[in-house]
């Protein structure tokens, strides 16, 4: 097995939003914003090969929506997801497998590109199973009014109509050393990949986790749809991190790649941090 990080680009958000009802004094030391409040953030996804099975978890905003919805996201950087794939000697053809954490736009826009003359969308990896959850593809579908927005129909419809989708049917064993848990508090059914690796184990954060900024427990994302349910389940997640010595690979975070955590007196904290070929 090797893992690679792929870095789809960088984008901003409001620091506000990010971290809930946490001050801006407290959340700004290891997130700084610019006069605008906004923070900038990493798109960054891994992908895993595994003898015949090349699996990605997740792609990145996509390129395919339009400039006035870009344009509040500030994309920044010169890597993309298909200049990442290549510098380690893929392609989007190669990949037989895109799990998605959840639909969130950031997570999943990569899933979908227009085709040559820009009149329908098409698989961006034709050769691949798209792997979801029914609870959370209906929770996609039939959106709340509070995360409607971030549920863009053209990254998620065209999976099924194309015949790509596949539902991950329970917790446990989904591929060979590849486990998923179900958390909720983000949003319904979010899935967050365990990777086993020699003798480590590699967990995609995803959003239960944006960043090393958000392990106090009371460090919660205004964008989460049960906030006190992401407390619950973000304790029992970094307690078992740090009682396995889990290597927690950082999906948005701007400064750090992956982090282990420990047990403290105030709780469990940051331990170290490194990139995934530091400790690989």
């Amino acid at each position: 097995m090797q893992l690679y990080t792929i870095d789809t680009g960088y984008f901003k958000l409001d620091g506000g939003a990010m971290f809930g009802v946490v001050p801006k004094v407290l959340w700004s030391r290891t997130n700084p914003a610019d006069e605008n409040n906004l923070c900038p953030w990493a798109m960054r996804s891994l992908l895993i090969e595994d003898g015949n099975r090349l699996i990605l978890i997740d792609n990145g905003i996509g390129d395919k929506q339009d400039g006035k919805f870009l344009k509040h996201y500030y994309l920044h950087g010169d890597v993309n997801l298909h200049s990442s794939l290549a510098k380690h000697g893929f392609s989007a053809d190669d990949v037989t497998d895109v799990f998605l954490t959840h639909l969130h736009f950031d997570h999943c826009g990569g899933s979908v590109k227009w085709n040559a003359d820009r009149t329908s969308f098409e698989m961006t990896f034709k050769n691949a199973k798209y792997w979801s959850n029914k609870e959370h593809w209906q929770w996609a579908t039939e959106p709340n009014n509070r995360e409607k927005s971030s549920f863009l129909r053209d990254n998620i419809i065209p999976i099924q109509e194309a015949g790509h989708l596949n539902f991950v049917e329970k917790e446990g064993e989904l591929f060979n050393n590849f486990k998923t848990l179900f958390v909720n508090g983000h949003t319904e059914a979010q899935m967050i990949p365990h990777i086993t690796h020699k003798d480590k184990t590699i967990v995609f954060a995803a959003d239960l986790l944006p960043s090393i900024g958000h392990i106090p427990l009371p460090y919660v994302m205004g964008y989460d749809t049960r906030p006190l349910l992401t407390l619950t389940e973000k304790e029992k997640f970094l307690k078992e991190a740090a009682e396995k010595e889990y290597i927690l690979f950082l999906q948005h975070d701007n400064y750090n790649e992956c982090c282990t955590v420990e047990q403290t007196e105030r709780g469990v904290r940051l331990k170290d941090t490194f990139s995934l070929t530091e400790i690989l």
